[in-house]
C-alpha cells in the first residue's frame, strides 16, 4: 500500500562540501520567510549550535529546522560537509523527499 502524501509539506536536506554555505544558506531563508522576530538579536550560523562547530565554523551534526513558504512547510536538514561526517549525511538521506546540492 503506497503512503499518502501530503501537499502542504516537504522534507529536504541541503548538501554540499565543508565551507561552501550550507548554514548560511539556511539563515537566510529563515531571515526571509521571517522565522525570527522582527526585533531580535539572532547570531550568524544560528544552526550551528554546539561550541565545537561554532568555534571551527563548520556543521558535525545533522540539524533541522522548518519554515513556511506559500502555505507549504518546508522542514530542512542541514547537513555536515566534511567526509568524515559521510555517516550522518547517509542517515539524513533515507529521511528525506530530495535534496538541495
Amino acid at each position: 500500500m503506497a503512503l499518502a502524501t501530503r501537499e502542504d509539506l516537504r522534507n529536504v536536506a541541503i548538501v554540499a562540501h565543508v565551507d561552501h554555505g550550507k548554514t548560511t544558506l539556511v539563515d537566510a531563508m529563515l531571515r526571509q520567510t521571517n522565522s525570527f522576530d522582527a526585533h531580535a538579536d539572532v547570531d550568524d550560523r544560528v544552526m550551528d549550535s554546539n561550541d565545537l562547530e561554532r568555534e571551527k565554523g563548520i556543521t558535525i551534526m545533522a540539524k533541522n529546522t522548518a519554515i513556511s513558504y506559500e502555505g507549504t512547510k518546508i522542514n530542512i536538514v542541514d547537513t555536515p560537509g566534511h567526509a568524515d561526517f559521510g555517516g550522518e549525511v547517509e542517515r539524513t538521506l533515507r529521511m528525506v523527499d530530495g535534496i538541495m546540492l
